[in-house]
């Protein structure tokens, strides 16, 4: 798993009927390795029937691509599950589903390499990259976890039963589905951006509604640590709704560089346009520069948080005035 910081019906049906080997011990206490892999064990598996229809119903071939040698983990929605997304957007069944939109809402289940529920526990939350390649330009979206109450996918989709084996990769079986994030999806689910979220709904302001539309943007995304450094210059200011409207509006306005989808790899020396002005970029030493005096210098401390209309990277400061080049 790579973490980032510090992603026709009858087909399927008519080949697999054999039986679901779990790994574990036998009575004489020897290993059982798997034998069916992970389409072969959902077939088997009564409460993954939508699941098993979708991945034969969707766009890319997803029944041979899971038949293959992996190993992937796949969080499975539960029938129950995927019931309930059929009708929370008014699908009669998976067969009304666009295809090519099934294809990409499965693929955002799937995340390449073999993790166990002992791995996310341990790593206890972050990042990681899905298969769904429903970025700007086919980039591979991010999924958050967070395991302080469970192993939790997104801030919505809870494991229900975890680690279940095959003989190409891992199962975890799910309890709502996950729908491809927007920019918005982060803020709200990753606690460390709590204060950036409250930013974003103080006053009057739209930046949810913007932020969910097509874009692309590339956010650079304070922390709660930046926040509270920025509210402890002022005694009256205790949350960000405390902020002056047009400064904490002007603030978040430079941090959004629109129309663009810019990864770590093609961050560039040099000043850029963001929504209220300029900032300054050093790629090498992954910093944004402000224009206030004396500049803030913002730290890159995660990159590559990638939502299907655009791309976060962590800052550990609040960027507060444009920078102005002549003519502007």
């Amino acid at each position: 798993m790579k973490i980032i910081s510090k992603i026709s019906q009858a087909v399927i049906i008519a080949a697999l009927v054999l039986g679901v080997s779990s790994c574990g011990d036998d009575d004489d206490g020897n290993i059982i390795i798997p034998t069916t892999n992970i389409v072969e064990t959902a077939t088997a598996d009564t409460d993954l029937s939508l699941l098993v229809t979708a991945l034969a119903a969707a766009d890319g071939d997803l029944v041979s691509v899971l038949n293959g040698t992996g190993p992937f983990t796949v969080l499975a929605p539960t029938d129950t599950a995927l019931q309930a997304y059929l009708d929370a957007n008014g699908f009669a069944d998976i067969a009304a589903v666009p295809t090519d939109v099934l294809q990409q809402l499965l693929l955002n289940h799937v995340i390449p390499g073999e993790v166990t529920s002992a791995i996310l526990t341990t790593n206890g939350s972050g990042y990681t990259e899905t298969s769904s390649t429903a970025g700007p330009d086919g980039a591979i979206i991010s999924m958050y976890y967070n395991t302080t109450d469970g192993v939790v996918f997104n801030g919505g989709a809870k494991v229900t039963e975890e680690d279940v084996r095959a003989s190409n990769g891992i199962i975890h079986k799910i309890n709502a589905v996950i729908g491809l994030p927007d920019v918005t999806t982060f803020a709200t689910v990753d606690p460390n951006f709590s204060r950036l979220a409250e930013a974003l709904t103080a006053h009057s302001f739209t930046y949810v509604t913007t932020l969910q539309e097509d874009g692309p943007f590339t956010v650079f995304a304070p922390d709660n640590a930046a926040f509270d450094t920025l509210l402890a210059t002022d005694n009256t200011w205790n949350v960000p709704g405390d902020i002056p409207e047009i400064t904490l509006g002007t603030a978040l306005n430079l941090h959004v560089i629109p129309d663009v989808n810019v990864r770590e790899a093609d961050l560039a020396d040099g000043e850029v346009s963001t929504l209220s002005g300029k900032v300054d970029i050093d790629a090498t030493a992954k910093t944004v520069t402000d224009g206030s005096d004396p500049a803030n210098v913002c730290n890159i401390v995660v990159t590559n948080i990638q939502a299907t209309n655009g791309v976060i990277h962590s800052i550990d400061k609040v960027l507060l005035l444009p920078r102005l080049s002549i003519g502007n």
